[in-house]
């Protein structure tokens, strides 16, 4: 999961984006301007809410992700295999996939802030407790717990933002919690990986537990009041059919199974890719193996040239580019060279990142109702993608060593490529069937 993007940011673009009638609709209680008292660089609360929910960002990946960079040492301290341990990972990620709607749907009706405040609170309680897990399978149990808690702020956050800040500073403030996440789930990983080295794997989640505890008061300090939010009432019946109408969509069905493939890859790798840096011919030392995860910075870079890819190439071509960097990137990892292994994941992180970026994009902009669920089936398929990969990888790693992770690094992005061949034959497909009707 990578956490630069946890494609939750289609939901507020989307939400909120009124028309300029809706920008100036009087509200019933002042008659001024509905978005007059919203949040924007320069007025009250702007700043805290930024500080606020960039901190959130930080604790949520941070822990969301905290055993991945100790999975050899975790593997040494109960005896199990990467497979088992991989677990500690997995059970997170699948948590939180399963948890997205039905705790975006609450939110609708008890509140965002409410939802965030409780979540991040959970969340943190749990990082507490889990450096002292007496085994593998309290470890993994924990885990769970954790991720289901953390699933309730990605999606609550975006709705925040898209309720109390004005439009136009919306993409800036996205930003700054999409730049948490990134920050958080990079330096919880470099973190722990230094702390093991010098004290070991239960001290390394101790110090991500402590950081997530400093975040979340931040958090709790700075969070403004929610003054736009508008309970509604939980309508299950209306909920499942929103859901089945964007399960029925062909489009939106192929861009989630894209989502969940890239993810399958990604997952398999950065869970795996620390087994085989301590094993030789590298022989890294722990820290080392934790600071390899600087390479997600490339991400930052591959997203925000997402949108650059699609002017140019279209949605097709920049989902081609991007899948045969990753194929390159895997085929390139294969070398025993650690120059060589650390181009490949450079070039895996890149197309990645710009493959995830054109996928959740292509969400929203294909979903013209119900846009918010939409987007939340997509980080459902993508962490479910992300639970697979990380588990499945570790599995193939186990069987065939590293050749066997990067096997199935190719089988999934060979499902891009095919779901993508035959979307771009069933749109001329329907384009001839629209001509002859006409």
């Amino acid at each position: 999961m990578p956490p630069a993007d946890t494609g939750a940011s289609t939901i507020a673009l989307d939400a909120s984006a009124p028309s300029s009638a809706a920008d100036t609709t009087a509200t019933p209680a002042t008659g001024a301007p509905a978005t007059a008292d919203r949040l924007e660089p320069g007025r009250p609360g702007y700043r805290r809410m930024s500080f606020a929910l960039f901190a959130a960002g930080v604790a949520t990946f941070a822990l969301l992700y905290s055993t991945q960079a100790l999975l050899p040492a975790v593997s040494a301290s109960f005896g199990a295999t990467a497979g088992q341990a991989s677990w500690t990972v997995s059970a997170a990620t699948g948590a939180l996939a399963l948890c997205v709607l039905p705790l975006s749907a609450l939110s609708e009706r008890f509140g965002r802030r409410q939802m965030m405040t409780a979540s991040l609170t959970v969340a943190v309680l749990v990082g507490l407790l889990v450096p002292f897990a007496p085994s593998l399978g309290w470890l993994i149990a924990l885990r769970a717990v954790q991720g289901a808690a953390l699933a309730g702020l990605p999606a609550s956050a975006m709705a925040y933002l898209a309720e109390e800040v004005r439009p136009k500073a919306l993409v800036a403030a996205i930003g700054l919690f999409v730049a948490g996440n990134s920050i958080g789930g990079m330096s919880g990983r470099i973190l722990t990986g230094w702390i093991a080295q010098l004290w070991g794997w239960r001290a390394a989640l101790g110090a991500v537990g402590l950081l997530a505890v400093g975040c979340a008061v931040v958090f709790h300090l700075m969070i403004p009041r929610a003054r736009h939010f508008t309970p509604g009432s939980l309508n299950p019946k209306a909920l499942a059919r929103t859901v089945g109408t964007h399960l029925s969509d062909p489009l939106l069905r192929r861009l989630y199974a894209i989502g969940a493939l890239f993810m399958t890859v990604f997952g398999a790798v950065y869970t795996v890719i620390g087994y085989r840096l301590v094993e030789a011919p590298f022989g890294l030392p722990q820290g080392i193996v934790g600071s390899i995860f600087l390479v997600y910075l490339v991400g930052t870079v591959s997203s925000a040239a997402a949108g650059r890819l699609v002017a140019r190439l279209g949605r097709r071509g920049a989902l081609y580019l991007a899948v045969s960097t990753t194929a390159a990137g895997l085929l390139l990892s294969l070398a025993d060279q650690l120059a060589a292994v650390l181009l490949g994941l450079v070039l895996i992180t890149a197309g990645f990142f710009a493959g995830h970026a054109v996928a959740s994009s292509s969400v929203s902009r294909t979903a013209t109702t119900g846009r918010a669920q939409a987007s939340a089936l997509y980080q459902s398929a993508y962490y479910l993608g992300s639970s697979a990969g990380g588990t499945l990888g570790a599995v193939a790693f186990h069987s065939g060593g590293w050749g066997g992770t990067v096997a199935l690094g190719l089988l999934a992005v060979s499902g891009v490529v095919t779901i993508t061949v035959f979307g771009s034959r069933a749109a001329r497909t329907e384009r001839r069937a629209a001509l002859r009707a006409a």
